[in-house]
């Protein structure tokens, strides 16, 4: 690949070296997803438009990601998008950003642009379009800045084939692993305070380490980002703890200030805790065990207070009903498991298993009582291999409850639990056994 560093000259904007990017083998979906933007990039130069690629996929080509979207910017503006191709859609036409639907994917396409002030910390109030130099100095981190021309061929055995434009400096931070805000890092971060977040979950995923000076600026702009939405932060940190490197990017969020912020605590700012818990979970861990496993991390605090918690995060993450009832339930299967569980039954003890609140409850007790863990996982091996398994499908229903005459009332509920237990201990095996069941239980009402 060939590199067109404008950082390396002031007399001439462009000079050409050699690059021995990281081999990156396509995967099917992302080679085509690549070929058809490409494709949209062909028709742009055709037409006599500069277009490139840019952004996180040029960043991740280079690491040797794999990209899972590809972003075109170009001199072209939205006019001459909508007349080039059939189907477009105006997303942010007055900010020059149109997505172009073709080969079965939607690929971005944005103007170059310069923008002005920030005035609701989130948008620019107004954006002038302009070429490719001065849109790299509007983005926010360095190895966010990078152009890559698909369309001119580098080296065959390079894995990645094209031309990089670099203006800012991005190619250095990449090599040295630092992401470092483009141009005056305050600057950055005051025409949006979300960008703190971007930069911590960028350089936790990546490996890499925050420049010193962006480091700082996102700590000094830490009680800023209480004025950033809900949605917007909890979108962050979703992205964050669904990571595997969930706790390099808690460890930042707390040592720079963030977390309490965050997580809308009262508590001491720059508070620190271990992050025993959330460094244990598996890397697949989902969301809202981590979520909890951090919160575990973050202090001991009584059973009674854990539902006041689940609703605090509930507002400032924006949690979906469904993980604010999952996060509660983990937090009450983690006290459940560790106090009841030698005395559960082995209808009660199926239950538990089957429930979705117990997988992430019993990796987060791997890690405070890994002896305890290790038992129970032994014990559902043992469960799952019974004639009944885990979790049958009931024998019967409230259909089958009728139709045998009963009216429906409370004693349906009951009666079915006790059908369903029966069941789940191997003491009936067939719908005649259930219905047998049912008929003695009814008597004895």
């Amino acid at each position: 690949m060939r590199i067109v560093d404008a950082m390396e000259s002031t007399k001439k904007r462009c000079v050409s070296s050699r690059y021995t990017p990281c081999r990156m083998s396509h995967e099917r979906s992302t080679s085509s997803v690549r070929d058809a933007a490409t494709n949209i990039i062909r028709r742009l130069v055709e037409e006599g438009f500069t277009a490139y690629f840019a952004g996180g996929c040029v960043r991740d080509e280079l690491l040797g990601l794999h990209p899972q979207d590809y972003d075109v910017a170009t001199e072209a503006k939205p006019d001459d998008v909508r007349r080039l191709f059939r189907h477009t859609n105006e997303v942010g036409a007055v900010f020059g950003v149109m997505l172009v639907r073709t080969e079965g994917f939607t690929i971005e396409v944005a103007t170059f642009r310069e923008e002005g002030d920030y005035s609701d910390r989130r948008r620019p109030d107004k954006v002038h379009f302009t070429n490719a130099e001065h849109d790299a100095e509007r983005r926010d981190f360095t190895i966010n800045a990078l152009f890559l021309d698909p369309l001119e061929q580098g080296a065959p055995d390079s894995g990645v084939s094209g031309v990089v434009h670099d203006y800012v400096g991005g190619l250095a931070d990449l090599r040295n692993g630092v992401v470092r805000a483009v141009g005056r890092a305050s600057d950055r971060l005051a025409e949006d305070h979300l960008r703190g977040l971007r930069g911590i979950r960028f350089a936790a995923r990546l490996g890499f380490k925050l420049d010193s000076e962006t480091a700082k600026a996102i700590g000094e702009d830490a009680s800023e980002l209480a004025g950033v939405s809900r949605e917007r932060i909890g979108h962050e940190i979703r992205r964050m703890l669904s990571h595997p490197s969930r706790a390099s990017a808690v460890e930042m969020l707390e040592s720079l200030g963030l977390a309490a912020t965050v997580l809308d605590d009262d508590g001491e700012k720059n508070a620190r805790s271990a992050l025993d818990v959330l460094a244990s979970l598996p890397e697949k861990s989902a969301f809202v065990s981590a979520l909890a496993a951090w919160q575990i991390d973050r202090g001991a605090f009584s059973e009674a207070a854990r539902d006041e918690l689940v609703l605090r995060l509930r507002s400032a993450l924006c949690l979906t009903n469904e993980e604010r009832d999952l996060l509660r339930n983990v937090f009450r299967g983690i006290v459940r498991v560790e106090r009841e569980w030698r005395t559960m039954g082995i209808a009660q003890r199926k239950r538990a298993a089957s429930s979705a609140w117990f997988s992430p409850a019993l990796e987060i007790i791997a890690s405070t009582n890994p002896e305890l863990a290790a038992s129970v996982r032994e014990n559902i091996q043992r469960l799952s291999q019974t004639p009944s398994g885990l979790a049958p499908i009931p024998l019967i229903n409230g259909d089958d409850l009728e139709a045998e005459g009963y009216s429906p009332g409370p004693e349906f509920s009951i009666w079915l639990t006790q059908i369903y237990d029966a069941q789940l201990e191997d003491r009936i095996h067939s719908r005649s056994d259930a219905i047998d069941l049912l008929r003695s239980l009814a008597a004895d009402r």
